[in-house]
């Protein structure tokens, strides 16, 4: 259940759009072979066409919960799965930006952990924000309530 100060975050239309760019192009690619060579390349352009859709929804599918006592990682189309990380697990983060999520204003935010199961998570194509902050200070928050301290 959602409360007003969760944060819920999906990765972008534009990156999902362009993680499935070059299927797409090679759709319109063996569009253009029907077009001079033969017919049949239709159902070649139409699998590859019912790829980039799959993987554009597919990527669309990724939600990102934020809470104050966890993170809640859910994907997939036809079997979900949710992955669930407490807040206090959270060790250091790391945003990445190529060129091009920067014209876009997008990111990549990799969370380290302390989690055997998911000791990395990346947030990918989410939109440029100040999230790490607000995870620092959850972070912060949620180690002072369950008496967890830091030893180096």
């Amino acid at each position: 259940m959602m409360q007003n100060d969760d944060i819920l975050l999906r990765p972008a239309m534009l990156f999902a759009f362009l993680k499935a760019l070059p299927l797409i192009t090679l759709a319109i690619t063996f569009l253009l072979l029907a077009w001079w060579l033969s017919p049949y390349f239709i159902l070649f352009s139409m699998v590859v066409c019912g790829f980039a859709w799959y993987r554009l929804l597919y990527i669309r599918s990724f939600q990102y919960l934020i809470t104050h006592e966890y993170i809640r990682m859910t994907s997939g189309i036809f079997f979900k799965r949710i992955d669930q990380l407490e807040m206090f697990r959270v060790k250091d983060y790391i945003i990445t930006q190529s060129f091009i999520l920067q014209l876009c204003k997008l990111m990549y935010l990799t969370l380290k952990s302390t989690d055997p199961e998911n000791p990395v998570i990346q947030f990918q194509g989410i939109p440029e924000s100040v999230i790490t902050d607000t995870i620092r200070d959850r972070v912060l928050e949620a180690r002072k309530s369950n008496n967890i301290y830091e030893l180096n």
